[in-house]
């Protein structure tokens, strides 16, 4: 199965699972609580209002990979890279900024992997959001203090 399909597949349309693909075309589904719900509703409304660069900021934004199509839940684009994938079901260049926030069901090792693969796909930073709203950041380096793109963005928060 391709993610063209997906998308076309009425019996996918309404679920209440983040979906993805993996290596092997199968279906990857993750419920989502609540709580996930609302720091991805947060870390887009703080990406929109602390970037100084002009793009654009998505939920839900499916990324082509060496092995399958992932889904960040929260991502900025550049204008210029934005305009590069408006059109497509999935991006083939991964957004400069890709957020993951972690769900009771991620293993740091898939967190790891999914960093491996938005990366490989052109992301610059990943950024790793858990449970209680503390947000790691990484470079193809590795681990960083901030996000070089957004320096004001929050290492924690809480409503």
């Amino acid at each position: 199965m391709n993610w063209q399909q997906v998308v076309a597949d009425p019996n996918l349309k309404d679920l209440p699972y983040k979906i993805e693909l993996n290596e092997w075309g199968q279906i990857v589904m993750t419920p989502a609580r609540l709580i996930h719900g609302r720091h991805q509703a947060m870390i887009a409304a703080l990406l929109s209002q602390l970037m100084q660069q002009a793009g654009e900021v998505i939920t839900e934004c499916a990324v082509q990979t060496s092995q399958g199509t992932k889904v960040a839940d929260v991502a900025w684009f550049s204008l210029a890279r934005w305009h590069q994938v408006q059109d497509e079901l999935d991006a083939s260049i991964a957004p400069e900024i890709c957020v993951e926030i972690i769900s009771p069901g991620n293993s740091t090792d898939e967190m790891k992997h999914k960093r491996k693969l938005y990366f490989e796909a052109g992301a610059a930073e990943i950024w790793i959001c858990d449970a209680k709203g503390k947000v790691k950041f990484y470079s193809v380096a590795g681990e960083i203090g901030e996000s070089a793109l957004v320096p004001t963005f929050p290492k924690n928060f809480t409503a």
